[in-house]
């Protein structure tokens, strides 16, 4: 890592950033250092030709669009920041497109698969059963991002309102609410199981964080991760599970059974409406794959 790509992520750290987006930001800043360090070029001397070459490399070796996008997008933002600070006279990546991406509709469960896994979860007897209940009711229930799940304080919970005070994206505050089943599993896994594994933790220092690690130290996202991964070995509940599967579960869920979408953009936190439209076109495949199965003219012939 250079000095000006330090300098910048530093930055971005003392803006709080997560993690998590910081890993992603240097990777995305390191892969360009590579390609101007194998063509022995400047970072204060990229014209828009050489952001096209890069671009092309990137899609030659399998990056796809979506990501280079992605790219684009964080150093744009990376060079918005050299030229405030006058490590560079213009921002080459202000004459850039990045390449067309697909629509990728997210994943979602069934309103069966969910409960299906809360199910079998429940039936589980090992020492983290509870917290890991606690979690997937939380996550279904609120549409939480990870990052937000992770760093809730016991002090963020009111059980009287069933709400949560998050932050998310730009430490922005607001206020989720959860619902009863969901307040039953937090409470069982604060009273029964969070201390047990509070006692784990080396240091004497008090933990604020609810959800602990199995350990006792804060979680992380991929610890998150980790989690579910095991949530599905242990349940046999094999839908591929991810913090985002269960958010996206959430907010498509509530679309289906007429909730509306300036509310479901409030509950997710998202800045624009246009974030939570995909959630229109989630809803409307699952519209369109029932009429195909149910409607008389519409079923395939079978023999």
């Amino acid at each position: 890592m250079n000095k000006v790509e330090k300098e910048y992520l530093d930055f971005l750290k003392a803006k709080l950033y997560s993690e998590h987006t910081l890993d992603s930001y240097q990777r995305d800043i390191d892969s360009f250092f590579v390609y101007l360090n194998k063509e022995g070029l400047l970072f204060d001397a990229v014209t828009k030709v050489n952001i096209r070459n890069f671009l092309s490399e990137e899609l030659g070796r399998g990056v796809s669009a979506r990501s280079c996008q992605r790219r684009i997008t964080a150093l744009r933002r990376f060079y918005d920041y050299l030229a405030h600070q006058q490590y560079v006279v213009v921002n080459p990546f202000l004459q850039v497109t990045a390449p067309k991406k697909g629509v990728r509709y997210p994943d979602t469960l069934t309103v069966e698969q969910v409960n299906e896994l809360l199910k079998e979860n429940a039936k589980r007897t090992d020492d983290f059963m509870l917290r890991d209940q606690a979690i997937l009711e939380l996550m279904y229930a609120s549409g939480v991002r990870a990052s937000e799940l992770i760093n809730i304080k016991m002090r963020e919970i009111d059980y009287r309102s069933r709400t949560i005070k998050v932050y998310g994206k730009g430490k922005k505050e607001r206020i989720v609410p959860f619902g009863r089943t969901a307040e039953m599993a937090m409470r069982k896994y604060a009273e029964k199981s969070r201390p047990v594994l509070a006692s784990l933790r080396n240091s004497n220092k008090s933990q604020e964080s609810f959800f602990l690690s199995g350990k006792g130290e804060n979680l992380t996202v991929r610890g998150l991760e980790y989690i579910l991964k095991q949530v599905e070995i242990k349940t046999g509940c094999r839908y591929g599970l991810h913090p985002h599967e269960m958010r996206h579960s959430f907010a498509t869920h509530l679309l289906d059974n007429g909730a509306d979408l300036r509310l479901i953009q409030e509950l997710l936190g998202h800045e624009s409406l246009d974030t939570t439209q995909i959630y229109t076109h989630v809803s409307k495949k699952a519209m369109l794959k029932e009429y195909a199965e149910h409607f008389p003219r519409q079923r395939k012939k079978t023999k």
